[in-house]
């Protein structure tokens, strides 16, 4: 049987296309939460932040699905939205995903937990804030932005541009490492409202989670792990920071 070739081909459409939706997607999304706050009186960008978020998030999953559906056409590839077929990487999403959580909090509050003072979350530390942005956090940012970023970019460039990176015992297709990275630098704006040090720090977990997420999504060929990881470590960092606000204050 011959040998499967893994080399790696760049191919520059494939590669554009991909770039393309990684920041039209999301910004589609806002758009498309402004004209509905407009005429259908949801939340709008200049109200409560967590409404918003809820409204530009679930644009952003349903503009995402008429990508893949547009996209498949063309290019045939695995998005993923399924059930795990074998092995689920569920336990090492969680594991991870909780690490991750806590390398977050440290990585983004590090002045505030060294001076043991309440951090600032940009909103009040309210009940009703709490189990707001803990439902956001823990189960709705993870399919709002796993289908968009595993599903629809590294499903479509997996297929479109393929070619594996080997590192030792480790591999995985280069698209997943393409996506990581375009993934991280759409969180460059923390550069803006962060310290640099703190910024720099967001920039390599976010490529680190995304290389993680790439991995269990073509590993299970299911989006459900990158989800669940991204839900669990996003909740993590959340719950750490309404915990020590609680105790501090």
């Amino acid at each position: 049987m011959a040998e499967e070739d893994t080399r790696f081909r760049f191919r520059i459409v494939p590669f554009v296309i991909v770039v393309v939706l990684a920041f039209a997607v999301p910004n589609l999304g806002a758009i498309a939460a402004i004209y509905a706050s407009r005429f259908f009186h949801t939340p709008s960008p200049t109200g409560p932040t967590l409404g918003w978020l809820f409204s530009q998030h679930g644009f952003q999953l349903v503009i995402a699905l008429f990508f893949i559906a547009i996209l498949k056409r063309f290019q045939p590839f695995d998005a993923g939205l399924r059930l795990p077929r074998g092995k689920t990487y569920l336990l090492p999403a969680i594991l991870w995903g909780l690490f991750f959580g806590v390398l977050m909090t440290t990585v983004d509050y590090a002045p505030d937990l060294l001076a043991r003072r309440p951090m600032n979350l940009g909103f009040p530390a309210t009940q009703a804030n709490m189990i707001g942005w803990s439902i956001f956090e823990g189960l709705y940012v993870g399919p709002t932005e796993e289908i968009p970023f595993r599903s629809l970019l590294v499903g479509y460039l997996i297929a479109a541009m393929p070619g594996k990176f080997r590192l030792g015992r480790f591999d995985m297709s280069w698209a997943g490492v393409i996506v990581a990275a375009l993934f991280a630098l759409l969180h460059a704006a923390s550069f803006f409202t962060r310290p640099s040090l703190a910024a720099a720090g967001q920039q390599a977990y976010a490529f680190a989670l995304g290389v993680l997420y790439a991995y269990w999504f073509e590993k299970s060929k299911s989006v459900v792990a990158p989800i669940v990881g991204h839900n669990v470590s996003d909740l993590t960092e959340y719950a750490i920071c309404f915990g020590l606000i609680a105790l501090w204050h």
